[in-house]
């Protein structure tokens, strides 16, 4: 099974195609248009078997799956006492293993944007995270950890291993949070400002049967998006 993840800045409906070689079973995408609101028969067509979450029709979550796929969403709680974080979006895989999409936002939260609201969510649903794939832009960085936090990036990756829940890159690459040498995105699309935001965690029995991981480097991924797809095989 090939899974992508991209965050495809936008206007998905002209970028689709740019993945239609890759032949994946899933893709997550972050910044797509609700399929089921455009105007883009194209679009429509092509998202036969999906999931879709956000506020804006243009600019939302989704979890696209080959039709051949069971795609089942989860009951998984958004809300954190008096608001909701976003986005998150839990899906069962042909009733074997979950998988939870995320686009992390700023949700317009002064101390708990992005990875604070990562945070927020697995403290509501942690109990939950059993033989999970984790894929999305975390929007999240060792390099951004402070001191006086409890909801640094550091702590999620903590919690995370705690339920035995492990990134694929640092294990396939062997390389330690914050040193990264491949980045997953480029602020403005500058290639002098490399960021790695973007993410999949793996329970160790499904991260056992990764058999390929990569980022994918083509230049033509920087001229659609500032960030680059991630893209993993497993048996």
């Amino acid at each position: 099974m090939k899974i992508i993840s991209w965050n495809c800045n936008g206007a998905f409906r002209k970028k689709f195609h740019l993945l239609n070689e890759l032949h994946a079973d899933i893709l997550i995408i972050q910044e797509c248009e609700n399929p089921s609101s455009t105007k883009d028969q194209n679009y429509q067509n092509w998202a036969t078997n999906y999931l879709w979450i956000g506020d804006n029709k243009n600019k939302g979550l989704g979890v696209f799956a080959d039709p051949s796929i069971k795609l089942e969403k989860l009951n998984w709680s958004n809300a954190y006492q008096d608001h909701s974080v976003k986005y998150f979006l839990p899906c069962s895989i042909n009733d074997q293993f979950n998988l939870l999409g995320v686009w992390a936002h700023h949700n317009n939260s002064p101390n708990f944007g992005y990875n604070g609201q990562l945070w927020k969510y697995l403290e509501i649903n942690i109990h939950a995270f059993t033989n999970i794939i984790i894929g999305g832009d975390l929007n999240s960085n060792r390099i951004w950890d402070q001191w006086d936090r409890w909801w640094n990036h550091s702590d999620i990756v903590n919690t995370l291993s705690l339920k035995n829940i492990l990134s694929v890159y640092h294990s396939w690459h062997y390389e330690e949070q914050g040193k990264e040498s491949i980045p997953t995105f480029f602020l403005q699309r500058k290639t002098e400002k490399p960021y790695h935001i973007d993410y999949f965690f793996a329970s160790k029995n499904l991260l056992d049967s990764v058999k390929h991981f990569e980022i994918l480097t083509d230049d033509k991924w920087l001229v659609v998006s500032d960030h680059r797809p991630l893209l993993m095989k497993l048996n």
